[in-house]
């Protein structure tokens, strides 16, 4: 389907620019030098998000943080397994995804864990990651009160997804 829509939409946008006598390649010629420009501010805040993401991952202070937290999280019954997918989901949707397949190949998605990590992925945003770009990309420099109440949506529907999938599920 899509081998004939793409082409389709183009020779539509073609016919009509050519019936409204406007100079098409220099149209797409700005489109591409504006798109450059905004890859080009872009790219430090990316190349620092993903730097972020490597040194996390990579120093296993994730792990680190769940044995600090998992006693806590037991009385809870919260499930330790996934604390490393609720702290990346708010940073990257990518290496939560990861997380999330590797848990659900260990635990099956019929289990009660993998049921909670499913309806976290699902429930949750890349609040930092957003942040990160988004607001950068249009100039937004006071995200503070952005950050606290995204992360306090995540983490809200950290607990909520529990809650919900127990009750249902159990």
């Amino acid at each position: 389907m899509a081998n004939i829509f793409i082409p389709l939409i183009v020779l539509i946008i073609i016919l009509y620019g050519s019936y409204k006598k406007i100079d098409i390649y220099n149209k797409f010629i700005e489109g591409v030098e504006e798109g450059l420009s905004i890859s080009l501010k872009l790219f430090p805040n990316m190349f620092a998000m993903i730097l972020g993401i490597n040194i996390i991952i990579k120093s296993n202070i994730i792990n680190d943080i769940t044995n600090i937290i998992s006693p806590i999280l037991k009385q809870l019954h919260y499930p330790k397994e996934l604390i490393p997918l609720a702290i990346l989901r708010p940073i990257s949707s990518s290496a939560s995804l990861a997380i999330l397949d590797n848990i659900l190949k260990t635990y099956n998605p019929d289990s009660i864990i993998g049921r909670i990590a499913s309806v976290l992925q699902g429930s949750t945003d890349t609040t930092i990651y957003i942040l990160g770009l988004y607001f950068s990309s249009i100039n937004i420099k006071k995200t503070k009160y952005a950050l606290i109440v995204g992360l306090l949506a995540d983490l809200t529907a950290v607990i909520i997804s529990c809650i919900i999938v127990n009750l249902l599920f159990n």
